[in-house]
């Protein structure tokens, strides 16, 4: 092969080398601009500091388990912040599981529905609270974009992966309170097939600390849902 043929095809491999090098680099370099990550930081930072100001209250949480838009069971429970920063919780006025009707195989039937059932709604309920810590989670991202929302003085961080694959969080930050007005959540529990979603809403206290105010929770395919609301703070 003639010398200026061979300086041609190496010319030519070399250009298109560096430009599928340029292309690869460009989701990488987006998904890991500071802006975002900035606000990020800020909103871990807020949620930590308002865990430790929650920290000398007690609080009043309501739990209600639907299904099918039925309401199957209301709880309700204290709540402080133990020393180990974790939530202690007491049950007000526990009831009784209900008695199941029928007897035999019936009733073991109704009995092994039930458990499925609340321990369902134990477990998105959790995950709700999961998504809702801010300042515990989200250590890793895949991506993270950010969205001002006008004069309202708030932005959106839309992260993807946040906890898992594939799911998706939207937070609505307040830039001149520094506090979270809210969270929206795709996820799923085991399987993206059996998807969640969670709608968090953040309200403040007089003295300024930010808490969680309700967080909903759907368990889509099974059509369950479980409402957590959160008042009645009073200082220790």
């Amino acid at each position: 092969m003639p010398n200026h043929s061979r300086r041609r095809i190496t010319f030519m491999l070399s250009m298109a080398i560096t430009t599928c090098t340029m292309f690869s680099t460009i989701p990488l370099t987006l998904a890991q601009s500071p802006e975002p990550q900035k606000k990020l930081a800020q909103i871990k930072q807020s949620s930590a500091a308002n865990k430790q100001a929650l920290a000398h209250y007690t609080s009043l949480e309501q739990q209600t388990i639907s299904l099918k838009g039925d309401v199957k069971k209301t709880q309700q429970f204290q709540v402080r912040i133990g020393p180990d920063g974790q939530q202690q919780k007491t049950e007000l006025n526990p009831q009784p599981p209900p008695q199941p009707s029928g007897r035999g195989l019936k009733q073991h039937i109704v009995e092994k529905k039930t458990d499925e059932f609340q321990a369902y709604g134990q477990q998105i309920a959790a995950l709700g609270k999961q998504y809702s810590q801010p300042d515990k989670q989200a250590q890793q991202h895949g991506n993270i974009s950010m969205q001002p929302n006008g004069a309202t003085g708030t932005v959106s961080l839309i992260i993807k992966r946040y906890l898992k694959p594939n799911d998706s969080v939207t937070m609505v930050f307040n830039q001149q309170q520094k506090a979270i007005q809210s969270i929206q959540v795709a996820s799923y529990l085991t399987d993206p097939s059996d998807a969640v979603t969670i709608a968090v809403q953040f309200a403040k206290l007089p003295d300024g600390a930010n808490h969680v105010a309700t967080v909903q929770v759907n368990g889509v395919s099974k059509q369950l849902g479980v409402q957590i609301q959160n008042s009645t703070y009073q200082l220790i």
